[in-house]
């Protein structure tokens, strides 16, 4: 399976290059319309800057994403932002790079490595998350049952959380939402065979 990370927090890091100084900014967003925000929020903080180019990344599997070269000549700004945020797997990030120019031009190749070294520079500084969507299952079973359902909970790419042992035992168990239709058929199977009750699951 394929994972997709983004940022735990917004982060901004600075670097020189040529006088020129370069400052990425890195957001977790969930959507067009925040990413969209973010970038007009930095350009507005950054309004006397040269340049304020962006991209983002938004869904699930990385399926939307723009860029922008913000004046900068075509191809040099966003798309080697977009190819950094890529490289990394990331989705649902915001991606602002601005630029004070130092009087020296860079040229298009020079362009092309600042901007990509930009937001590199503020992935490596990032703490990333992995972006995981999980189901939650409330299992309850005979203690003659609850050590096989735990091995076999295990081996389904699942885990369980929690157990409590009264009268009968009772699981919190959970699994990657990517998973879960093997876990589901399992269990049903379990019920159906009276060897467990579902009480309740939730995404």
């Amino acid at each position: 399976m394929e994972y997709f990370f983004s940022v735990n927090k917004d982060r901004h890091v600075e670097i020189k290059i040529k006088r020129s100084t370069f400052i990425a900014h890195l957001h977790y967003t969930e959507s067009m319309q925040d990413a969209k925000q973010f970038i007009s929020q930095i350009s507005a903080e950054h309004k006397t800057a040269n340049h304020n180019c962006w991209a983002y990344i938004v869904g699930e599997k990385g399926q939307t994403f723009h860029s922008s070269d913000a004046g900068e000549p075509s191809g040099t700004a966003g798309q080697p932002m977009l190819n950094a945020l890529k490289r990394h797997n990331m989705t649902n990030v915001a991606a602002v790079v601005t630029r004070y120019f130092g009087g020296v031009k860079l040229g298009i190749r020079g362009l092309i490595e600042a901007y990509g070294q930009s937001v590199e520079s503020a992935i490596q500084e990032s703490t990333l998350k992995k972006l995981v969507k999980y189901k939650n299952y409330q299992i309850t079973t005979g203690y003659d049952f609850a050590e096989i359902l735990k091995h076999k909970v295990n081996n389904m790419n699942a885990e369980v959380l929690n157990i409590e042992y009264t009268a009968d035992v009772t699981l919190q168990i959970r699994v990657e939402a990517y998973f879960k239709d093997e876990l589901e058929k399992y269990l049903i199977e379990m019920e159906k065979a009276g060897r467990i009750k579902i009480l309740g699951c939730d995404e």
